[in-house]
């Protein structure tokens, strides 16, 4: 696999002719819809095994083969008419071997809202190792609102991924609500309510386990969270189910704030199955603007999680969206969400060109609208996906998880593929 960086002049074709692929693969495989608009920036990810390469002004096989991370010695290997590596010149194609080095197995989770179509359903699924339907709402006697599942799970199945039953401390028609958790944590005859019906959708809906995303908890309910997690582990573990937990990205264990101080990591590292790590919204709709998930500070969460927490419980949260921001930004003005996908049409039609932030690991691009006004766009392409997922080998995680995929993005997908084997645990 290569991820080819869209130059000025660039076409599908002269893309294609320069790596020996064809244009129409690389398009199907990109889900490019006109192949004829590249956007100057736009990552594009060839899939092959080999690549002829033209030789330009100035290369050698030592930098070739940095570019495309492979060694001199196997770029020979392939082409043994070459008998002295100096006198390589400008013009001449080789082949150059780009074989996927694979670095492991790792489970892999996707939050999904019910609304996902099944087209991107079924294109996502055979990528998964879960899928979580988002969400089972907590009422404050207990009980759940309802949610339609029912489908995703028996897609899911079908196609050997787990389907894990997410419960939030989410108002109806509302969000997150401190007071709701500080309800469920602190009643006892509400928990065994709740405990109850979560056994009882389980068993009915054909779950694989239980995902508990409850965030804002009072600082001070702590203590009563960790009783509720280990209540129902010790409940559903004897059933067979696995429990999760998602967590906000804490880089010590006393982070002041309401969205953090009561995720206790080190206990729920030694009590649950898996840690989901929310390792996003750094930038996010109500935020100065900035990239999503930057690299540097999603390492700086890692760095302190796997030394309270075993890192093979650990599934790293990946964004599958990207925020477009007005500016200059104004305090209470709201970004707009949009998919990765449609962040490159954005940049297609404004005439914009991406760039790419180093630290943060991200593409962004500037464009004015049609009041004048500036816009920045931060999203993610496959380069800034590749380099999310080498923090997983790089700290011997157990995965990552994606909020959330009712967007189909491909290049994400094909660069998981080359990365990694996905585990099937049904």
């Amino acid at each position: 696999m290569v991820i080819y960086t869209v130059r000025r002049g660039d076409s599908l074709y002269t893309i294609g002719r320069q790596f020996g692929v064809s244009p129409q693969r690389i398009a199907e495989d990109n889900q490019i819809p006109n192949p004829e608009q590249l956007v100057v920036g736009q990552t594009v990810v060839i899939v092959t095994d080999s690549i002829q390469y033209t030789i330009a002004p100035g290369e050698s096989l030592f930098t070739i083969a940095r570019r495309f991370g492979t060694t001199m010695g196997q770029i020979l290997e392939a082409n043994p008419e070459i008998t002295n590596p100096a006198s390589i010149y400008p013009g001449q194609v080789i082949v150059v071997p780009v074989p996927d080095q694979k670095l492991g197995s790792i489970d892999v989770n996707g939050y999904a809202f019910p609304t996902i179509t099944a087209n991107v359903l079924s294109a996502t699924l055979p990528h998964l190792t879960y899928i979580s339907p988002f969400s089972y709402q907590v009422r404050a006697d207990g009980s759940l609102v309802p949610l339609d599942d029912t489908t995703i799970i028996q897609t899911a199945r079908a196609q050997n991924v787990a389907p894990l039953m997410v419960i939030t401390n989410i108002l109806e028609g509302g969000s997150f609500d401190s007071d709701l958790a500080h309800t469920i944590l602190t009643n006892q005859q509400v928990q065994t309510t709740l405990i109850n019906n979560v056994q009882q959708t389980l068993r009915s809906k054909n779950y694989f386990g239980l995902d508990i995303d409850f965030e804002y908890i009072y600082p001070d309910d702590r203590e009563a969270y960790n009783r509720f997690v280990r209540r129902v582990v010790d409940t559903l573990h004897p059933q067979g189910y696995t429990v999760t937990t998602a967590l906000a990205p804490k880089t010590s264990a006393g982070q002041r704030g309401l969205l953090y101080e009561a995720h206790d990591y080190a206990f729920h590292g030694a009590t649950v199955d898996h840690v989901i790590l929310m390792t996003y919204e750094w930038g996010y709709t109500y935020s100065p603007a900035q990239a999503v998930a930057p690299l540097n500070r999603v390492e700086e969460v890692l760095r302190f999680a796997v030394t309270v927490i075993p890192s093979e419980k650990i599934l790293m949260g990946i964004p599958n969206y990207g925020y477009d921001w007005t500016l200059p930004f104004v305090q209470g003005s709201a970004a707009r969400t949009l998919s990765h996908t449609a962040a490159v049409n954005l940049a297609l039609r404004e005439g914009a060109e991406i760039m790419f932030d180093a630290e943060a690991q991200s593409p962004f691009f500037n464009y004015f609208d049609d009041q004048g006004r500036e816009h920045v766009v931060w999203f993610e392409d496959a380069r800034s996906i590749r380099a999310k997922l080498a923090l997983v080998d790089k700290y011997n995680l157990g995965g990552v998880s994606y909020w959330t995929i009712n967007s189909f993005f491909p290049q994400n997908w094909l660069v998981l593929e080359s990365m990694y084997n996905v585990n099937k645990v049904i």
